[in-house]
């Protein structure tokens, strides 16, 4: 692989490392944000996706309820295209 990627390869790459994490059809995924680590010599990313809500509400108010809520996670890739790891995202930093 080459170590020039298109937002596209990310994703990519992202998807083959995070599909195992939901068990939805048809997760949605998006790449949210990308930045290079000049220093660290890899990217940063933001993929989110969806998954099944198990935090369904109980009583009267159910007429919001949603079958998936998307999640986000930090992602790392090595600038040879490794996939170092996943993170719980945290929009903070």
């Amino acid at each position: 692989m080459s170590t020039t990627y298109t937002l596209k390869d990310l994703l990519s790459l992202s998807i083959a490392n995070l599909k195992y994490l939901t068990d939805v059809e048809t997760p949605d995924f998006r790449l949210e944000q990308a930045e290079f680590n000049k220093g660290k010599k890899e990217w940063e990313l933001v993929v989110s996706f969806l998954v099944q809500n198990t935090n369904k509400r109980t009583g009267l108010v159910m007429l919001s309820e949603f079958q998936y809520h998307r999640i986000y996670k930090k992602v790392r890739i090595s600038a040879f295209g490794e996939f170092l790891g996943f993170y719980i995202y945290n929009n903070k930093e």
